[in-house]
C-alpha cells in the first residue's frame, strides 16, 4: 500500500512539472479526493498569502523533499478569493491517478505469432458452430409472464434514458448559471451579497437584517421599524443598511503592525508606553459589570480596565481602530490626556465666564457650577480625582471643558425651559 501511494504521488508531481512548463505564471491547485494540494514553489507562494503551514514530502524519484501545501476541499471558497485578490493567476487541476510506472509490452516472436494464428483459427471454427445452432428454426410459445417481463424491461429502459437526459440538462443548467453579483464591495475589496431582512420566528414583531461577506454569514442585527418600512418600499438600499448596521465592516482596515505592542502615546509628563492591550469578559459575579466585555491595558506597573461599548468592540475585532486609539478614547481621562477633554464643549451662546470651580467648605470637596445670569444657576457637581488632577496639576483640561462634562445636560434643560416660557407668553399676548 505504501509503495502504491508513493507511485501515485510521483505521478501527481510529474503532472505538476508538465503543466508548470506550459503555464509558468499560474499557481496550480490540484484536487485529490477531498483535499486540494500545491507543490514546490506554488506551495511556498500560497503559504504566505493564505497563512497556512508548508510540509516536506519525500518521494522516490526526487533528490530532495518537495514542498507540499494542502487544505480540505470545503475550504476552497475561503482560500481561492484570497489568492485571486493577491494578484495570482490560479489554475485548478484534476489530479489523474496515472503514475506511468507500468511495464512496456514485450515484442512478439515468431513462435508467439504461430500460436496466435492457431488460436484464432480454433476460435473462428467455434463461432461458426455456435452461429449455425442459433440459425436453426425453433418454435417458442411466449407465456403471459414472459411478455409482461419484456414490457417491464422496455419501460425500465425508457425511464433510465429519460433520467439520464434530465441529469444532463441539470448539469448543463448548473454550468450555465452565473455566480451572484455582489450587492457592494467594501474598501477592503470584500464582496457583500445576500443582503436581506427577515422576520423573527420567536417574536414576529422583530425583524433583522443580515448579509454575507465573501461567503461568510454576518451576525443578524435587529432593524428599526423606520428602516424596515423604507427597505420594504425600496427607499433604502443594502449598502445603506450595511453602513448603518455593520459600519466597521465597511471601513478600511489598519495594518497588522499597529496591533503589535508596545506602543506609545503622548502624555502630560512625556511618552506613555502601552505594554499590553486585550479584551476579556468579566467573570467576577460580585462586580456590577459581571458578564460584560471589557478592555484591559497595562502600562508599566499601571493596570486599567473599562467596559467596552459595542461600537468599540466591533472596531477592535474588525481591525479598523488601533489599540492606541481605543486606549486614548476609553482611558484618556484617567491618563490625563489633553485629547480626551477636547470633545466637551459648552452649548452655543453660553458665557464661559459663568463657570465656577471652588472647594465646598461644607464637605471640603472641589465642585463645579454655572451661573447663567437671569436664566438661573446650576447645582454644584463634585469633581472626580482624575478631572481635578487634569484641571489643576496636568493642565490638560480647561474650566469650560470640565463644566461642559458635568453640567451640559442641566444647562440644556434650563435653556429649553426659558425658551418654552417665552414662547408660551408670546402666544398668550397674541
Amino acid at each position: 500500500m505504501v509503495k502504491k501511494n508513493a507511485e501515485k504521488d510521483v505521478g501527481f508531481v510529474r503532472q505538476f512539472n508538465e503543466l508548470k512548463k506550459k503555464h509558468p505564471d499560474a499557481v496550480l491547485l490540484f484536487r485529490k479526493g477531498d483535499f486540494y494540494e500545491m507543490y514546490k514553489e506554488d506551495a511556498l507562494k500560497a503559504s504566505v498569502i493564505l497563512a497556512l503551514k508548508v510540509s516536506d514530502k519525500i518521494l522516490p524519484l526526487e533528490k530532495d523533499p518537495i514542498k507540499l501545501l494542502t487544505f480540505p476541499r470545503h475550504e476552497l471558497d475561503k482560500h481561492l478569493p484570497k489568492l485571486i485578490r493577491s494578484g495570482q493567476r490560479v489554475a485548478i487541476c484534476e489530479a489523474i491517478d496515472r503514475p506511468e510506472l507500468m511495464k512496456k509490452p514485450r515484442e512478439k516472436t515468431g513462435e508467439d505469432l504461430k500460436e496466435t494464428n492457431i488460436s484464432n483459427k480454433n476460435t473462428m471454427a467455434k463461432k461458426k458452430k455456435e452461429q449455425a445452432v442459433q440459425e436453426e428454426p425453433t418454435q417458442t410459445v411466449k407465456t403471459a409472464a414472459e411478455e409482461k417481463t419484456a414490457k417491464e424491461k422496455k419501460t425500465g429502459t425508457k425511464a433510465e434514458v429519460k433520467s439520464e437526459q434530465q441529469d444532463e440538462q441539470k448539469a448543463e443548467a448548473k454550468q450555465e448559471r452565473k455566480p451572484r453579483e455582489p450587492q457592494m464591495v467594501t474598501a477592503n475589496g470584500e464582496k457583500v451579497s445576500h443582503g436581506h431582512s427577515f422576520q423573527s420566528t420567536t417574536n414576529p414583531a422583530d425583524w433583522y437584517f443580515t448579509a454575507k461577506m465573501d461567503g461568510v454569514q454576518l451576525k443578524p442585527q435587529k432593524m428599526d421599524a423606520a428602516d424596515l418600512a423604507a427597505y420594504q418600499k425600496k427607499e433604502m438600499t443594502v449598502p445603506q443598511l450595511m453602513e448603518k448596521y455593520y459600519p466597521t465592516k465597511l471601513m478600511p482596515k489598519v495594518s497588522e503592525e499597529a496591533f503589535q505592542m508596545p506602543k506609545q502615546l503622548s502624555g502630560p509628563d512625556g511618552a506613555i508606553t502601552i505594554d499590553k492591550f486585550n479584551v476579556y469578559k468579566e467573570k467576577d459575579e460580585q462586580r456590577p459589570d459581571y458578564g460584560k466585555y471589557k478592555f484591559y491595558v497595562q502600562m508599566g506597573d499601571t493596570k486599567m480596565s473599562a467596559v467596552a461599548s459595542r461600537e468599540d468592540l466591533n472596531a477592535y475585532f474588525d481591525r479598523v481602530t488601533t489599540p492606541a486609539q481605543l486606549v486614548e478614547k476609553n482611558f484618556g481621562e484617567r491618563l490625563h490626556l489633553q485629547s480626551a477633554y477636547e470633545k466637551y464643549q459648552l452649548p452655543e451662546g453660553v458665557d464661559p465666564k459663568g463657570v465656577r470651580v471652588a472647594k465646598d467648605h461644607s464637605d471640603n470637596k472641589w465642585k463645579v457650577s454655572m451661573d447663567l445670569g437671569d436664566k438661573g444657576k446650576t447645582s454644584k457637581h463634585e469633581l472626580s480625582f482624575d478631572d481635578g488632577y487634569s484641571l489643576f496639576k496636568a493642565k490638560t483640561a480647561t474650566r469650560e471643558q470640565i463644566a461642559a462634562k458635568y453640567l451640559n445636560t442641566e444647562i440644556t434643560g434650563m435653556l429649553s425651559a426659558v425658551t418654552n416660557k417665552l414662547e408660551k407668553s408670546a402666544s398668550m399676548k397674541m
